[in-house]
């Protein structure tokens, strides 16, 4: 019996190890893509839910008013009167008087996801057929809105999305926030896609056609869900349209200022996605490499074959690192890399241990279709 746990330890340590190789390798791998920006793509309109000011709020929806694309429409939803965002785009305003720019204030409520409620009011005000979505924390490069249309002419292709890149306001929180998505998440969609996976759609950026987000029975259909962008994607899938992953990567600023809320946004990502994909969620402990791996010599006492294993993992996850960290304190990181590794799988085992999630202020529970329910405190 002891034999038989001894090899499967190796042979899960192997997977682990495997995985971190085979990651390094998909973000070195460019993607491909068939449909190239061109001239005379359709008008669009960019749907910008809003909700608060940082840092850079004023940066990142300035990039969306510099496109270098003839004809589009660039719509700012807010749900509160008051919120100092509205100051933001009225300056936009001014400044790019000549730009496409409008303002939709509207308090109504349309489910329980606040931010697909503002995107339902900032339709009534979109004029073009094909749509493009980003959450307000995204920066782009000016030939963003022609790459990330240009599938769309393919009316087989449902939802264009793209990878994105975590970063840093300030802190050790916000660096930690960004090794996720950038040495974790975005590793992992690389590997999904390089095998032929497209079960996925990012809020960092959506782009679809109108006329498909209204067979598909318009955002209402997903106003009561958490994974909003998921079940997006999962609905265009459903009618036989396929989902392209752009070679487009935008930057998304990771501003998390206490361990606290770095754990209670990864949570909520992690039990969103166990409950909507279980399996794929319970398998995904092999893409913890170092942790595995140093489980695995601490079972077996270590060895040769162990410590190999766990070296190989080490200098994959090592150059992972400095391949998607461009800071100048990248090398000086590469000590945080155990720490984020460790904190990835005890957060994971932590996400099996309730439905709750915590979103902005409030409590939320996560039901089996992966729509949430306010938890009323006792």
């Amino acid at each position: 019996m002891w034999d038989w746990f001894v090899e499967f330890g190796y042979a899960i340590a192997f997977a682990a190890m495997t995985y971190s190789v085979v990651a390094t390798f998909a973000m070195r791998k460019s993607i491909s893509m068939k449909g190239l920006p061109s001239p005379g793509l359709p008008p669009v309109t960019v749907l910008k839910p809003l909700c608060g000011v940082e840092r850079d709020t004023y940066d990142c929806l300035r990039s969306f008013c510099v496109q270098d694309f003839d004809d589009y429409q660039v719509v700012f939803g807010v749900s509160d009167p008051y919120d100092p965002v509205i100051g933001v785009v009225q300056r936009l305003q001014r400044e790019y008087p000549n730009r496409d720019l409008s303002l939709m204030i509207d308090r109504r409520l349309h489910g329980s996801n606040h931010k697909v409620s503002n995107l339902i009011n900032m339709m009534a005000v979109a004029r073009h057929g094909y749509l493009v979505l980003s959450d307000s924390d995204v920066r782009v490069e000016p030939d963003y809105l022609a790459r990330i249309v240009a599938p769309l002419a393919d009316e087989k292709v449902g939802i264009v999305t793209c990878c994105y890149r975590g970063v840093a306001r300030a802190g050790i929180w916000s660096i930690l926030g960004t090794m996720f998505i950038n040495q974790w998440f975005m590793p992992s969609v690389r590997v999904a896609a390089m095998l032929g996976f497209r079960s996925f759609a990012f809020g960092a950026s959506i782009a679809m056609r109108r006329a498909v987000l209204d067979k598909i029975g318009g955002f209402t259909a997903i106003a009561g869900q958490l994974a909003d962008d998921y079940r997006l994607g999962e609905l265009t899938r459903r009618m036989g349209l396929a989902t392209v992953l752009s070679d487009v990567e935008v930057e998304t600023m990771v501003g998390e200022q206490s361990a606290l809320e770095l754990v209670a946004h990864e949570l909520r990502w992690r039990r969103t996605i166990r409950i909507l994909s279980p399996s794929g969620y319970g398998l995904s402990f092999i893409t913890f490499g170092l942790p595995v791996t140093a489980v695995q010599i601490a079972v077996t006492g270590g060895g040769a074959a162990a410590s190999i294993i766990f070296a190989i993992t080490a200098l994959a996850n090592a150059s992972l690192h400095l391949r998607t960290d461009r800071s100048p304190w990248r090398r000086a990181k590469l000590l945080l890399v155990p720490f984020r590794d460790l904190l990835h799988f005890a957060l994971w085992g932590w996400s099996f241990a309730t439905r709750r999630v915590q979103w902005r202020s409030v409590l939320y529970r996560v039901t089996d279709d992966g729509s949430v329910q306010p938890v009323v405190r006792t």
